[in-house]
C-alpha cells in the first residue's frame, strides 16, 4: 500500500471515515470523506530507492541479478566471478531440503519476497554456502552501493555489494 508520511493511506482517511459512519451519510459529511480523500491522495507518497539491477557481493565471488518476480522483488546468482571448489555446474549440496541438493547454485534465487515499506526492501535471503535462510532488509545506501542484511532475531549482519559493470 502507498505510504503518506510515514502512513499508509488507510490510516490516512480511517478518521475521517469513521466520523462518516457514526453521524450518517448526509451531504455534509459526504463531502467531508471526500475532502479527507483528496488530501490523502495529494499526500506524495514514499517509496524505498529502486535497487534493480546488477549488484557484485562483497566478498566479489559472484554477480546477484535483482529484478522484479510477482508483486515483489527477487534475486539470483546469474554469474560467478570466482568458481566454487565444484565447479560452475555447483549444486546446491548444503541446502536442508534433500529435494533441493540437486539443482544447480548459478541461476538460483538467492534473495526472495522483498517488499518495499518506504524506507528499505525487507524479504528472505538463502546463503547457498550454510544452506540456510536468513531475515534480509536491503536498501541503497548513501553511496549507491547496496547494503544487504542477513538477520537473525535482532542481530543482522551488512554486507555492501557495489552496482557491477
Amino acid at each position: 500500500m502507498a505510504q503518506a508520511k510515514g502512513k499508509s493511506i488507510a490510516a490516512c482517511l480511517f478518521p475521517a471515515y469513521v466520523g462518516f459512519q457514526r453521524k450518517g451519510p448526509n451531504m455534509h459529511h459526504a463531502k467531508t470523506w471526500m475532502i479527507a480523500a483528496a488530501i490523502c491522495a495529494a499526500i506524495p507518497t514514499q517509496a524505498a530507492a529502486p535497487i534493480s539491477g546488477r549488484w557484485v557481493t562483497q566478498s566479489k565471488d559472484g554477480v546477484v541479478e535483482v529484478y522484479e518476480c510477482g508483486a515483489a522483488l527477487c534475486g539470483k546468482l546469474v554469474k560467478f566471478l570466482v568458481n566454487p571448489p565444484a565447479g560452475a555446474g555447483a549444486k546446491d549440496v548444503n541446502n536442508p531440503d534433500k529435494k533441493l541438493r540437486s539443482r544447480t547454485i548459478l541461476g538460483m534465487n538467492v534473495l526472495t519476497g522483498f517488499q518495499s515499506n518506504g524506507k528499505e526492501w525487507k524479504g528472505q535471503i538463502y546463503d547457498p554456502k550454510s544452506g540456510k535462510t536468513y531475515r534480509s532488509i536491503v536498501y541503497k545506501g548513501k553511496s549507491g552501493n547496496l547494503v544487504v542484511k542477513g538477520c537473525i532475531g535482532p542481530f543482522c549482519q551488512a554486507q555492501t555489494w557495489t552496482p557491477a559493470s
